[in-house]
């Protein structure tokens, strides 16, 4: 039985979410986790655009906020989210990847938190960003899912998560949308 959602992604990533977050049965109780690139500078308007047709409320946590079930938490710009079994935690430490939130670090923390019960999905990019956080996810028995990448708009995420190790299911958009609306 899972019990949460860790979404990376970045360049070409944000379509996919939205509407994934539109496509969601009205009752979906798992917490998303959204580890999204963009620039750093850019504090509002990421997650109004997110809200606006999402099934489920979508936030930017704040330090320590308790997780939810059936919410979406956004890593805020410029901020890594650090994820464990009952809050979010953020944090302004360096750059990891040249990337601040890093889809890594909140991949480590999640897996470590969730073990077999998280499921991960590395989506569109154009960096390794969240890779090795995948890969983590995998030795810890969680469910893994990488976008195909001939069907991301951006391929070299998804790429890395191939070459660095076997996900458990490698999906385009609609059945990695049509796979997490069936989840129960």
């Amino acid at each position: 039985m899972y019990k949460a959602i860790m979404i990376g992604g970045s360049a070409g990533s944000f379509q996919i979410v939205n509407k994934l977050l539109s496509s969601l049965p009205e009752n979906f109780h798992l917490p998303i986790f959204l580890c999204l690139h963009r620039l750093k500078h850019v504090r509002k308007g990421f997650v109004e655009a997110l809200s606006i047709k999402a099934i489920i409320p979508v936030v930017e946590p704040t330090d320590k906020e308790l997780i939810m079930p059936g919410k979406a938490y956004l890593a805020p710009a410029n901020y890594h989210m650090y994820i464990d079994k009952t809050r979010i935690l953020l944090s302004t430490e360096e750059p990891v990847h040249h990337s601040r939130p890093s889809i890594d670090l909140s991949f480590y923390t999640a897996a470590a938190s969730y073990k077999e019960e998280l499921i991960g999905v590395i989506l569109s990019g154009a960096n390794h960003d969240g890779a090795n956080g995948l890969e983590r996810v995998s030795e810890l028995k969680g469910l893994t899912i990488v976008q195909e990448p001939k069907n991301a708009e951006v391929s070299v995420m998804p790429e890395a998560c191939l070459q660095l190790f076997h996900p458990d299911h490698v999906f385009n958009q609609d059945e990695l949308i049509n796979f997490i609306c069936k989840l129960k």
